[in-house]
């Protein structure tokens, strides 16, 4: 009972706080960024008469100006252009193709400038060696498969970035262990002269030897074989329309194709409905996202939301509707402070008791900080998360390589308090221990920000269930 006071007040201070706090400047937050520097106590009427790039060595002209807000022939005020010149930064930098951006004014005559960004291209080429862990995280690995090394995938992943200089991306994986797995993907965000509409394709097949078939008490059970006891094929192709900076809208059509072996339905026979051994179907998903924030992998800034409709059918015994709703707010506080709020929801109809496609809670981002060692199915879920942070240190780490853009490298690390709620809806819960009822957790943590949209998650959080633990997360 004192567990759970603590975390509802954690989370009434933090929405208090969100409620009273005041928006700081524009450049409280830079990131590892040089910003422009001219004189705004006159508020005058500037003419940008050029804008030049400078770095881009790979990357095409079109791609940085796309992002821009500014365009050569604007005439705007000093005070307009300086907060322009971040909004067009952030931008910039949200792309993923630069360690680092600086848009300075440069030959100031009269009431004419000319704009100059300055880039940092990152490294593109990629073909490294594949290492991951077959489990839903590293804390699953580590501590309920007790460091199991057969519980590893491993080979060779290719990934190509900015292929043609048009932020495209080509990736092609070849991976052995826990899973065999064969992919190849290829994104063009833009394909033609306006820069608006681009294509994602791609297709992958996986094998596997070990397959989560239960869940049992909010637990994931499995079942092992010497012999593969699931494959898994799909093709998929995806339109995008990005009419401006901010929005972006998604028209995804595949094909996929399953099989489990006769010995998954001994465990668990309405593994796939109708006590199938495999299935075939096409989806069409559509989903849409807004962003305006000022760094895309670690906001402190800014406000963002997205949703999505999804449609499976084919075969009458799978088809479905799922719905999707999230949105993401970041106020600054004070001083190199923040707070992060968070909400998101999802429901699938109709409902069946088949245990394909009833993962919800534990699954990619929808998870709540502290039950990391737990799954919940189910046909409906909200998620709220509200996150106090405080950067509390920054460094520079000089590599005293030759290379202009690897002879610095940046840390930032953030100390957190947080808290969240949620709740999982089932129509079959059997003996789980957290459908149809609140769920809540909290804890603090330090989180650690460096170049290539890198952050490192150390928390220690509390749960519902009386439990703690130290969790380890990163992107």
């Amino acid at each position: 009972m004192r567990n759970r006071i603590v975390v509802v007040l954690l989370l009434l201070i933090l929405t208090a706080m969100s409620a009273i706090a005041q928006s700081d400047s524009l450049n409280q937050y830079p990131q590892y960024k040089k910003l422009a520097g001219f004189d705004t106590a006159h508020n005058k009427t500037l003419l940008i008469t050029d804008i030049q790039l400078e770095g881009n060595k790979r990357t095409k002209s079109y791609i940085i100006l796309r992002e821009m807000t500014l365009k050569k022939g604007d005439i705007i005020s000093s005070s307009e252009l300086k907060k322009q010149i971040e909004i067009s930064r952030n931008q910039v930098f949200n792309t993923s193709l630069f360690i680092d951006v600086a848009i300075l004014v440069t030959n100031k005559t009269g009431d004419s400038i000319t704009l100059k960004i300055e880039v940092k291209e990152r490294w593109y080429l990629f073909p490294v060696p594949y290492f991951t862990l077959a489990d839903r995280n590293f804390n699953q690995w580590w501590t309920t498969e007790n460091r199991d090394p057969s519980r590893v995938n491993y080979g060779i992943q290719f990934t190509q970035y900015n292929l043609s200089g048009n932020n495209d991306a080509l990736n092609i994986w070849l991976i052995n262990g826990y899973s065999k797995q064969v992919s190849f993907r290829y994104n063009l965000p833009f394909f033609n002269k306006s820069l608006k509409h681009g294509l994602n394709l791609g297709y992958s097949y996986l094998t596997q030897k070990e397959l989560n078939d239960s869940t049992n008490f909010s637990k994931q059970l499995f079942i092992k074989s010497n012999n593969f006891l699931l494959s898994f094929s799909r093709a998929d192709i995806t339109y995008s329309f990005r009419p401006d900076q901010k929005w972006r809208h998604y028209l995804s059509a595949g094909f996929t194709r399953q099989w489990i072996a006769d010995t998954v339905l001994k465990s668990t026979s309405n593994y796939f409905p109708s006590n199938k051994t495999q299935i075939e179907y096409f989806n069409i998903t559509y989903r849409f996202r807004y962003l305006k924030l000022d760094y895309n992998a670690y906001p402190t800034k800014g406000y963002s939301y997205e949703g999505y409709i999804y449609k499976r059918f084919y075969d009458k015994d799978l088809n479905q509707w799922q719905f999707g709703m999230s949105g993401l707010y970041v106020q600054p506080l004070w001083k190199k402070a923040f707070i992060k709020l968070s909400a998101a929801g999802t429901v699938k109809t109709p409902d069946n008791n088949a245990y394909f496609g009833r993962s919800l809670f534990g699954y990619s981002s929808f998870t709540l900080r502290g039950l990391e060692y737990y799954v919940i199915d189910g046909d409906a879920g909200l998620l709220g998360q509200a996150t106090l942070t405080q950067e509390i240190f920054k460094h520079t780490l000089h590599t005293h390589l030759k290379s202009r853009n690897y002879n610095q490298i940046p840390f930032r690390y953030f100390l957190k308090l947080y808290g969240d709620i949620g709740y999982a809806h089932s129509s079959y819960p059997g003996n789980s221990l957290l459908n149809n009822k609140l769920l809540y957790t909290g804890g603090i943590g330090l989180d650690i920000v460096s170049i290539y949209d890198f952050v490192f998650r150390f928390e220690l959080s509390y749960n519902q269930l009386g439990t703690q633990g130290l969790y380890l997360h990163n992107k």
